[in-house]
């Protein structure tokens, strides 16, 4: 049997899919175990119905078992996928609440900004001590991560635990190179990519058909589109001569030159407040997924190729894929601190993961990297270290709130997260 546990099962997107397409793998028919984790009793709730009813719908034979104690869980788990989201749908309302009476505008604020540094404070003690967990009950087990901060999380659990077995996944880098692809009309069998730095601030090193650099195609087709020439990312590209994987809502708070300017926020066509009308509608469409579950209709479950499924599929299998994911640096990209935390290409097939050094970056993108760097070693350093001066000191080098702030507005804009996260955050983040 493969055992796959899922912490935070009760997530409203990664659950089904990744359970859709393992249950629609005809290897793993009659082969699979998956148990559910999570602590709000209502949610797992839901979770059992959504695998149990998926595995039934596609004959997969799955064993399907939830529990609400988390060591539970993971005994016997070879995969542990980690979605929490803590504080949920109310924390995050603070994260942008807050900063929004100080004067500063956030897009997603889930990743750098001061709402991805208390998203980092709330999430990091969590995910450590799942880690810790792990070494004890499966410590030869895959701990394949899609909870932002993601530059953040890993690398907590290097630095702060005895555990290493740590991927971070996200769909940035694969959407990207699709969206290039399609964007110049390039035949994707044909197309070759590199891509590497940051998760949500990495770069299109290399973008070529039959060895050809697709860049200048690319280039005139920005030129002809005033409608590309107002995304954040387009202005990014030009200006640093890369394209960015992550989207222009996204990029536009971890720069900063946009938020905190109105015509800018008029001329790029920026979404303030982009993540909160998100996660609205993953409450919606919870409700409604919860809805399909109370019918004896069919469920949707067409497979998805979840960046976990393809990771699991292809150790078990030894089918080989190329997936990006998101690791100790330790000289991949040579330009970045060993420590930091990369997303880099990585084979993966029977041979286990296998991380592809990349070199230095442009030295423009490793200085707009460590822009990006700052807030994240501080974030992780003030969570492992539990001190409110470290978050502090993240705050103040981060670069919208730096743009917007005074140091005493950013430090009482703190404080006043810190009093509003307080049942989220270990107790010494309250002296």
């Amino acid at each position: 049997m493969t055992q796959v546990t899922f912490v935070g099962a009760g997530s409203v997107e990664f659950t089904r899919n990744v359970v859709t397409d393992l249950c629609g793998y005809p290897e793993f028919r009659n082969r699979l175990q998956l148990t559910l984790y999570d602590i709000s009793a209502e949610r797992l709730a839901h979770a059992e119905r959504l695998a149990s009813r998926i595995s039934a719908q596609l004959g997969a034979g799955a064993a399907v078992t939830a529990t609400r104690d988390r060591r539970a869980a993971l005994a016997g788990a070879g995969y542990v996928i980690n979605e929490v989201q803590v504080g949920g749908y109310a924390a995050t309302r603070a994260d942008f609440d807050i900063p929004a009476r100080y004067g500063v505008r956030q897009t997603i604020a889930d990743t750098i900004g001061i709402g991805g540094v208390f998203r980092g404070l709330r999430t990091i003690p969590v995910v450590t001590a799942l880690a810790r967990d792990m070494q004890d009950v499966c410590p030869d087990a895959y701990l394949l991560s899609y909870s932002n901060p993601m530059a953040m999380l890993p690398w907590a659990v290097y630095e702060g635990t005895g555990f290493s077995r740590v991927f971070g996944l996200c769909h940035s880098v694969r959407d990207t190179q699709a969206f290039l692809t399609g964007l110049v009309g390039a035949d994707p069998d044909r197309v070759r990519f590199l891509t590497a730095g940051f998760n949500h601030q990495a770069w299109v090193l290399r973008f070529e058909q039959d060895g050809q650099s697709l860049y200048p195609k690319l280039a005139e087709v920005i030129d002809g589109s005033p409608g590309l020439r107002r995304r954040v990312r387009v202005e990014i590209f030009r200006r640093f001569g890369y394209f960015p994987t992550e989207s222009s809502e996204h990029s536009a708070e971890y720069v900063p030159w946009f938020m905190r300017h109105d015509d800018q926020i008029e001329r790029f066509s920026i979404f303030v407040g982009d993540y909160l009308a998100r996660s609205e509608e993953n409450l919606r469409e919870l409700e409604s997924l919860g809805h399909a579950l109370d019918s004896a209709a069919p469920l949707d479950v067409e497979p998805t190729h979840e960046l976990a499924s393809l990771f699991i599929h292809a150790l078990e299998t030894g089918a080989e894929h190329e997936l990006h994911v998101n690791i100790r640096n330790g000289g991949l990209i040579s330009s970045l601190p060993d420590e930091c935390c990369v997303e880099v290409p990585c084979a993966v097939g029977a041979g286990g993961p296998k991380p592809a050094p990349v070199g230095p970056l442009p030295p423009q993108l490793a200085a707009l990297n460590r822009t990006f760097l700052n807030v994240v070693e501080l974030t992780v350093r003030a969570a492992l270290e539990e001190s409110r001066e470290r978050a502090y000191q993240a705050a103040l080098l981060d670069p919208n709130t730096a743009a917007t702030l005074t140091t005493t507005e950013i430090v009482a804009m703190c404080d006043d997260l810190f009093d509003a996260h307080r049942d989220f955050l270990p107790w010494a983040f309250a002296s």
